[in-house]
């Protein structure tokens, strides 16, 4: 892939159309962003392909919406335009935003995706669209029931192209592309080029040209970034200081999984805040619901996994909440990157526990941001800041007009009563508690918490520091605990052997056992086992539908063990070559319990293969059986049926 020099110019020098200008001037836009002055020039040029890197918030969808909209036609209704995304929400946003930008044109657009009307879409497919939006598996099924007509297709775009590897959705993506003419142009758009990235485009992409922006943009210098030390259990005494803090607070606050996200959305609205949680356990008309609500300013807080707030485009946020710590920089990024856009300000604050204050460093470094420490604003100083603004708002509003129908009432009151008093009550009755230090619990910090770090640390061994030292900031991430609410790995007794691939393995989670696809992580589908990682509460959740032992014999499902590796078994010959070929010495304490760890694995992933076996060997003769007893049946009943003597009970 050649690389392209990224120059800074005007819409009207990059060759759009005056209908294009015009609806670009309306949106508001002016002057494009590093990746739409780089994307749209080439885009123009008829055959280029084109694979841009930038991160969430640069206007990349602009950047491959506007050429595609200067190069359809209007009147064939044929489908030009297909763009896959890996959510419900993206393929929603990327819809309603080429709308907003196709002006004056007849130009049809629809979002196609899982969870709406498949009814509905048809007769918007059969009516005639120029450009589709939608997630892998509805396209693909679409396709395959042959309702969607890609004959004339002439752009194929992968929008968040390394988000929907990570959800799996590769094979999906390969068969997609693979029904598709070869005359179309392929664009790819991604924050990260990984490998998989990189082998997609060498697969199905003609020479394409790699746009990467400045790695400026990804920092967002325009958000002010803060971090506050602070225990887990006073994470949500802490979050609604900071609202109340700031009287315009309009916000996401991020969660790392579904079921933190709705505890917290429920606290929120027992403290009486206009909140919502958006996970993937919503049906698709109560998303679309909470986040119209939340462009409207209906709610003004929305809490979110980083999954579900994928692709959203909401505008003038002024804080982003990282409530969880995110797991590696790419995703702090894409946060943080939610506010301070298009110069305005915003302020970005993450919560960060005791024991992620090194990933946090790892975080804080991989990222290059300037994070600063502030402390938690004690009661005291949240009422004072909520006095100032009472008076603000009771002096703005005596400069109203209005007013004179409580003039009489206000006479009343006053005739007799002290001034102060009436006022003090009219403004009790009004803002209630809100100056009441008593409604915030104490947060434990200080210094308490900085002398048991250190007896911790003089009680731990030598080694055993130089070994944390020793572990990376990442490394603890992969080692999830119910406390950091990591990730849980999983084995599976089934493999390829099986005829299991890893869309079928996601498949048989999502159905059986209700979880959803964002959910299930990292699949590796090895010869006759499996593995995948998926959040502590849907790892649970997994364990109580599979992991139960049936006629004694061991469940399909347990926890992996933290040895458990996906490589290939040494066979006994192999072992005994090994052997033979190495000099025998005296085994030490460790290598024999490492040796007895390797053995008593094999020896339960033995045990696995034995049950999956009986288990295949009892379904077949339970299929068998149904056959024999079904022939059966119908030749009985060709046969005349004697009458019975006892009659019908």
């Amino acid at each position: 892939m050649s690389e392209e020099e990224i120059k800074t110019t005007t819409f009207e020098s990059l060759g759009l159309g005056e209908r294009t200008l015009k609806a670009v001037k309306a949106k508001g836009f002016e002057e494009p962003s590093e990746i739409q002055a780089a994307c749209i020039p080439l885009l123009l040029k008829e055959g280029t392909e084109v694979v841009g890197q930038a991160q969430t918030g640069t206007g990349k969808t602009a950047a491959f919406a506007l050429p595609i909209l200067e190069t359809v036609s209007e009147e064939d209704k044929s489908v030009q335009a297909l763009i896959l995304t890996p959510t419900r929400e993206l393929a929603l946003q990327v819809s309603e935003e080429i709308n907003s930008l196709k002006g004056e044109r007849k130009t049809e657009v629809t979002p196609i995706y899982g969870g709406a009307s498949m009814e509905i879409q048809l007769k918007k497919l059969k009516r005639g669209v120029q450009i589709v939006v939608g997630t892998p598996g509805r396209i693909l099924d679409h396709i395959k029931r042959g309702t969607l007509n890609l004959d004339k297709l002439v752009f194929m775009v992968l929008d968040e192209a390394d988000e929907m590897l990570d959800m799996g959705f590769i094979e999906d993506i390969e068969e997609v592309l693979k029904n598709v003419p070869e005359t179309r142009r392929m664009l790819m758009f991604s924050a990260t080029i990984p490998p998989q990235i990189q082998k997609l485009a060498e697969t199905f992409m003609k020479n394409p040209t790699l746009i990467r922006t400045q790695k400026s943009d990804a920092a967002t210098p325009q958000a002010d970034q803060i971090y506050f030390e602070v225990k887990e259990a006073d994470k949500i005494e802490a979050l609604t200081r900071i609202i109340d803090r700031d009287p315009d607070f309009y916000g996401v606050i991020f969660c790392r999984t579904k079921l933190q996200c709705d505890e917290i959305g429920h606290k929120l609205q027992a403290r009486g805040y206009d909140a919502e949680a958006l996970h993937g356990d919503l049906s698709q008309r109560e998303r679309e619901t909470i986040l119209r609500k939340m462009k409207e300013r209906v709610i003004r807080i929305l809490v979110a996994t980083d999954v579900a707030a994928r692709g959203l485009d909401i505008q003038d946020l002024t804080h982003v909440i990282n409530y969880s710590l995110p797991s590696d920089p790419e995703i702090y990024i894409h946060r943080v990157g939610r506010t301070g856009r298009a110069g305005k300000e915003g302020t970005a604050i993450t919560f960060i526990t005791p024991s992620e204050a090194r990933r946090f460093s790892y975080i804080k470094k991989a990222s290059k941001s300037e994070i600063r420490k502030e402390e938690i604003p004690t009661p005291k100083e949240v009422v004072e800041r909520r006095r100032e603004l009472i008076k603000e708002e009771l002096f703005a509003s005596l400069d109203k007009d209005g007013k004179e129908e409580y003039s009489a009432i206000a006479e009343d009151l006053l005739s007799d009563k002290d001034p102060v008093e009436v006022l003090s009550s009219v403004l009790s009755l009004f803002y209630k508690d809100a100056l009441d230090e008593s409604q915030y619990k104490d947060i434990s910090v200080g210094k308490k918490k900085e002398r048991t770090k250190k007896k911790s640390n003089a009680e731990t061994s030598y080694s055993d520091r130089k070994k944390e030292d020793r572990e990376r900031p990442y490394d603890k991430i992969k080692t999830p605990s119910m406390d950091d609410e990591g990730l849980t790995r999983l084995f599976i007794a089934r493999g390829r052997n099986d005829g299991l691939t890893k869309r079928g393995l996601a498949d048989v989670l999502i159905d059986q056992a209700g979880v959803k696809n964002e959910d299930i992580r990292d699949i590796q589908v090895m010869e006759d086992f499996s593995f995948i990682n998926a959040p502590y509460d849907a790892a649970e959740h997994i364990l109580r539908v599979f992991g139960k032992s049936r006629n004694g014999e061991k469940p399909i499902i347990t926890k992996a063990r933290k040895d458990d590796k996906p490589k290939k078994k040494n066979t006994e010959s192999s072992q005994k070559k090994e052997t033979a070929s190495k000099p025998k010495r005296e085994k030490s304490s460790p290598e024999k319990k490492k040796e007895k760890k390797t053995r008593d694995y094999l020896a339960e992933e033995a045990e696995f293969l034995e049950y999956q076996r009986s288990w295949n060997e009892e379904r077949e003769k339970k299929t068998k059986g149904r056959k024999a007893k079904a022939s059966s049946s119908k030749k009985s009943s060709s046969k005349p049926k004697a009458k019975s003597k006892r009659g019908r009970k």
